[in-house]
């Protein structure tokens, strides 16, 4: 670290003056009674004593004290330099304490919103480990309970012993799922799950998924349905099994907190020359305020019951996030408690290719 002094001198010109003068006066008064001077000598001697006692006081008194400070001031940053992310290495070694003062209370600011991070990451951290053990624990009791029943003699029996057999696939199925979605967060987190960008048509995508969900929406008689018809393809630029997968887990999601007799509806809107606005509208529970913010977070459920009696690995939301985010794109989310929700992402359109003119042969 290089040595920067900011001296603005104040302490040692008044200390210098104040020494100057006792000093002048104190010989001046010596030579008048011992040695009897003119009064015309008597000034010259003050004078150049003055000056002379002022000018050395000034210069000891400057050096000293900035040495005195710069060392243990130096010695503070030595050991605030321990800790290697601190701004304060960057930092040029001052003595002036305006500055000085300056530096560490935006030091202090710095450290402690850092503590306040880590202790906000410490609780997510605990939170999220014991969703993950709870997600993980009750399909592990489940095929544990129907595995030790058909042990204990069940397994004679064909009837208990298929249908256990099947709750226990089911079980797994659900680990499976949950691990599988694990995974994949974790490799969109970390930048490993590469996108494969096309061009494709939104709307025959959603129609898909429409014909893939048809079976759930229809257990609880809610309708999957485009807000107006599109005559035309709207092409988009992505990778389409991800989105797709984000299209499932959004709809998905409005069938289970939908209404009986409820309504999903998904709109295209055109945001400008390069994006479309994809969006999910459901006349469902809505999802209180106090609630909307965590919406995308990892296992964060609304109804901490009766949502896990749906199904689901509590992980659907956070995914879509994580695959927008991959995109570089938005996802918004709108929600009225009692009146539904809407959840929506950006896309980027794609660019229509010109069909270049045939010329006819000569």
């Amino acid at each position: 670290m290089k040595i920067s002094f900011k001296k603005t001198y104040k302490f040692a010109v008044k200390s210098a003056l104040y020494i100057s003068l006792f000093a002048t006066a104190f010989v001046v008064l010596l030579q008048y009674l011992f040695y009897k001077k003119t009064h015309e000598n008597l000034v010259f001697f003050a004078i150049v004593f003055l000056i002379v006692c002022y000018l050395f006081s000034f210069l000891v008194l400057q050096y000293r004290v900035e040495r005195f400070i710069y060392r243990r001031v130096k010695k503070i940053y030595d050991e605030v330099s321990l800790l290697e992310s601190t701004s304060l290495l960057n930092q040029p070694i001052t003595t002036d304490m305006e500055t000085l003062s300056r530096e560490v209370k935006k030091f202090a600011t710095e450290k402690k919103l850092e503590i306040e991070m880590l202790e906000i990451r410490e609780a997510y951290r605990r939170e999220f480990l014991g969703n993950v053990s709870h997600e993980l624990k009750t399909p592990l009791f489940t095929v544990q309970g129907y595995i030790s029943t058909l042990l204990d003699g069940a397994m004679d029996d064909k009837v208990i012993r298929k249908k256990y057999l099947k709750r226990a696939e089911n079980g797994v199925e659900r680990l499976i799922y949950i691990v599988e979605d694990l995974d994949m967060i974790t490799k969109l987190e970390s930048g490993d799950l590469n996108l494969e960008v096309t061009d494709f048509d939104i709307v025959a995508l959603i129609q898909n998924v429409f014909d893939l969900l048809e079976m759930k929406s229809s257990s609880k008689n809610i309708k999957l349905t485009f807000e107006k018809k599109y005559m035309q393809p709207i092409l988009v630029k992505g990778d389409r099994d991800r989105i797709q997968q984000v299209l499932e887990n959004l709809i998905v999601n409005s069938i289970k907190y939908g209404k009986e007799d409820g309504l999903t509806e998904v709109s295209i809107v055109n945001l400008t020359k390069k994006k479309v606005l994809i969006r999910i509208s459901d006349n469902g529970e809505g999802v209180e305020k106090q609630n909307i913010g965590r919406l995308f977070e990892r296992f964060y459920r609304v109804d901490k019951s009766g949502s896990r009696s749906e199904g689901g690995s509590g992980l659907g939301l956070a995914i879509v996030k994580h695959i927008i985010e991959a995109h570089n794109e938005k996802v918004y989310v709108e929600s009225e408690y009692g009146i539904g929700s809407d959840f929506s992402f950006t896309m980027e359109k794609a660019i229509k290719k010109e069909k270049t003119p045939k010329h006819p042969k000569s």
